[in-house]
């Protein structure tokens, strides 16, 4: 009787909304501590939530939007566009993950995946002030050293975390899709120009 009645004083249903959103928005910044400081551990696995890579995806999305003056296509990747390629593209390597006999959850993925988006999004904040100033072989060289900087942390942070999930065989091809993943990222990044 004891133990029900701790359960049920610990239950969410009681909780307050100010306290749940503080403890949700709590444990996402503890997960982009994971990232920025990547080290093995299984905390990002075990409480995997969807919050921190959807608000990463639609902020990336926001930044890489060209704002057209006229209804013209100017080229560049549109919000939707750049959702859709974040959210396939892990679904993908979530799939191919599982395919190879990774011991992952299909969730468990797409949180690490989408967490580690997280130095990609500070590049492109760079990029975008960066471009602030005047054009020019200099612009671009900074652009393309942060760019790269973050490309190899967002790669280092990932494999931290789904390495341990593959069999050791087959390590290679697990990561492999993971650097085209963020290749693309980073190139769509890199390549933004502002109308």
């Amino acid at each position: 009787m004891r133990s029900h009645i701790r359960e049920f004083d610990s239950s969410t249903l009681n909780e307050s909304v100010q306290n749940t959103i503080m403890r949700d928005l709590k444990a996402v910044g503890k997960k982009f501590m994971h990232v920025l400081y990547p080290r093995k551990s299984n905390t990002l696995l075990r409480d995997w939530d969807l919050w921190g890579p959807l608000i990463l995806c639609v902020t990336l999305a926001l930044m890489l939007q060209r704002s057209s003056v006229d209804s013209e296509k100017d080229g560049g990747p549109q919000f939707a566009e750049v959702f859709v390629i974040v959210w396939f593209g892990a679904v993908t390597i979530t799939l191919n993950s599982k395919l190879l006999g990774g011991n992952i959850s299909f969730f468990q993925s797409l949180c690490v995946l989408g967490y580690c988006i997280l130095p990609l999004t500070v590049a492109m904040l760079v990029c975008r002030l960066v471009l602030l100033a005047e054009q020019g072989p200099i612009n671009f060289m900074v652009r393309l050293f942060v760019v790269i900087v973050m490309f190899t942390w967002s790669i280092v942070a990932s494999t931290a975390f789904l390495a341990d999930s593959q069999p050791p065989n087959r390590k290679a091809l697990a990561i492999y899709p993971v650097f085209l993943f963020y290749f693309v990222i980073s190139w769509m990044i890199l390549t933004f120009t502002p109308q």
